[in-house]
């Protein structure tokens, strides 16, 4: 059960200033320039408290990994709950993305060079990133579990999850380096990738295609390992 206390909620309400504070310091003075002392002074909490909540600046990081990916997932929630069309669940979900990760953009520009390092820990495919990974790699399964009218390959099913979260990344890629008005750019390539995606999995069960499917999935599982 969670405390709910006047001290718990009061250091959950700290907790967040300090990630507030720290964000926007990134976005103004940059990643590398921002220590856990200015932070913690900008945030009015001693330094030894900010470190209390977090251990290091990759920690914050984390913090708006975790955030962002819950307010992905609130912004998902209704279309998700009604639509069963898997071009519509899919599309609604990476445009949803692009929609709450706006206030993000410059910070996310960056910052990127730093979670783009293989070693990093801010990296996406960091042990340190597992729960926001996993979390995300959730979303496209919900899009996967709940959608009617395609008969997908089973083992493309089990597999599509993952490879969704990892056609987000392109997406995110494309969107840190998108100078178009409102991310327009980005939302057009959402809009032409979607339909393609769409086809590919629908026609997956085909018997002229099971035998691409199956070799296309090996290659991957290859990759991963």
């Amino acid at each position: 059960m969670a405390d709910s206390t006047p001290r718990a909620r009061g250091g959950e309400k700290t907790r967040q200033v300090i990630v507030e504070t720290a964000l926007r310091l990134f976005k103004e003075r940059g990643y590398e320039a921002t220590t856990m002392r200015v932070i913690a002074a900008e945030a009015g909490v001693s330094v030894g408290n900010a470190y209390y909540y977090f251990s290091s600046k990759e920690q914050l990081i984390q913090a708006y990994y975790d955030q962002a990916q819950s307010e992905h997932e609130a912004a998902c929630a209704g279309l998700l709950a009604t639509e069963r069309a898997f071009g519509v669940r899919l599309r609604g979900v990476l445009r949803a993305w692009v929609e709450v990760s706006e206030p993000y953009h410059e910070f996310a520009v960056k910052f990127f060079k730093h979670a783009s390092e293989p070693d990093n820990p801010l990296s996406p495919f960091s042990g340190e990133s597992t729960p926001a990974r996993e979390a995300a790699i959730g979303v496209y399964r919900a899009v996967v579990e709940g959608s009617r009218g395609h008969k997908i390959d089973e083992e493309l099913r089990a597999e599509l999850p993952e490879l969704l979260w990892l056609s987000w990344l392109g997406v995110v890629l494309f969107w840190v380096h998108d100078g178009s008005a409102g991310c327009e750019r980005t939302y057009r390539l959402i809009d032409v990738m979607v339909p393609l995606i769409d086809r590919l999995v629908g026609l997956s069960h085909l018997p002229g295609l099971r035998g691409v499917t199956k070799d296309f999935l090996m290659a991957v599982r290859e990759l991963r390992a």
